[in-house]
């Protein structure tokens, strides 16, 4: 199939190796670095579509497996396509439905699929690389996944080896399949834990020509200072003059992290769950909001941030909606994790302008750290 221009455009790059650059869809520019919502079945929970654009997000992403049965596939059809029927007019991006597929029990693994019993229903189903591509191209996102299988930690080596040459064919395959005349293909780099399986995985998916390319198989178990040692391997790979996609990443100091190796873009449902389980990012660290200390205190969740839930709710109403199990408060958490996450986004973007992105992780860390943010790890 014919190659389209992404355009993208590499603006600066740090001392430390961060990127600052921006890539074009049918549905607008979108700045990297870029954090992208996940809304699995179609939709951000708990929010509206201004909801999250109003947080600065420029791509929400869809999931390929939770779309896959026929009645979610055919709705969004005759909707014509994700963006009318999310209500979402920018860029969208479907995942390939593989690490869904590879997290469940029974499943089953040859060289033209996957088949597997969908977790709600038990309805029994198949996934492989043309029927991936069939069901992205008819839900009609700007960027779609290669089919890949998306590896658990611990995995022998062996087993990671066959598995990355099949990812390889199957990325072949996906490259072949007709998508939508305005859809983007990335292809996916596998190896697990392995620095030279990361390297003959990265030969091989760099040699397909995709419009973009993705690290898989993080955030599987392996760990933080795990997790940095191989993007810190694998991003080096990946063409300079491409997007590059860190798939599953994560917590605030995981964005930084990545970021300062080479990264550009990155999903997680982190931010949306946590917010959901009433736990509150902030500039000085979580904030769990079910906490006694919180019952009597009348400042925002963060005095720094400009989001609607902080500029009109308390910390005491906050954990009173908790409490009284009202929806809004799902609603009102997370819309405050999305726009720390696109904030920290766009600060970490000035940064890279700047020249002092790792002036500005360590500082945003050690404030963060401040009220045990996360576990300090330096990069």
């Amino acid at each position: 199939m014919p190659l389209k221009d992404i355009r993208f455009q590499l603006h600066t790059v740090d001392p430390c190796g961060a990127r600052r650059a921006e890539f074009t869809t049918e549905h607008g520019t979108v700045q990297t670095p870029a954090f992208m919502p996940v809304g699995t079945a179609g939709f951000v929970r708990s929010t509206m579509p201004k909801d999250v654009a109003e947080t600065g997000a420029q791509v929400v992403l869809a999931n390929t497996y939770h779309l896959s049965l026929s009645e979610r596939l055919a709705t969004v059809q005759r909707m014509g396509g994700l963006h009318r029927f999310m209500g979402w007019n920018q860029t969208i991006l479907t995942d390939s439905g593989g690490f869904q597929v590879f997290s469940l029990p029974q499943k089953e693994i040859t060289e033209a699929g996957v088949s597997f019993a969908y977790e709600e229903n038990g309805e029994r189903l198949f996934l492989g690389p043309e029927r991936s591509m069939e069901i992205q191209r008819d839900l009609g996102a700007d960027i779609v996944m290669a089919f890949d299988e998306c590896v658990e930690y611990p995995a022998s080596e062996a087993y990671v080896e066959n598995s990355l040459k099949r990812t390889t064919r199957w990325a072949a395959r996906c490259r072949e399949v007709s998508l939508q005349p305005h859809q983007f293909l990335f292809g996916i780099i596998q190896g697990g834990v392995y620095p030279h399986l990361r390297e003959l995985s990265a030969r091989e998916i760099t040699a397909i020509p995709f419009d973009g390319f993705a690290v898989g198989g993080v955030s599987v178990g392996e760990g933080f200072d795990l997790m940095q040692t191989v993007v810190r391997h694998a991003a080096p790979l990946l063409p300079e003059h491409l997007p590059r996609y860190l798939m599953g990443v994560g917590l605030p100091e995981d964005l930084l992290a990545a970021v300062s190796l080479g990264m550009d873009m990155f999903d997680c449902v982190i931010p949306t769950r946590y917010a959901r389980q009433g736990t509150f990012f902030t500039r000085l660290g979580k904030l769990r909001i079910m906490d006694k200390t919180f019952r009597k205190d009348k400042y925002p969740i963060d005095t720094h941030c400009s989001c609607y839930t902080c500029q009109t709710y308390s910390r005491m109403v906050l954990r009173y909606l908790f409490f009284t199990r009202d929806p809004l408060a799902e609603t009102l958490a997370t819309i405050h994790n999305l726009t720390l996450y696109q904030d920290l986004m766009k600060d970490m973007r000035q940064a890279i302008s700047d020249h002092r992105f790792e002036a500005f992780r360590k500082e945003w860390l050690s404030r963060y750290y401040k009220t045990g943010g996360g576990q300090k790890t330096e990069v």
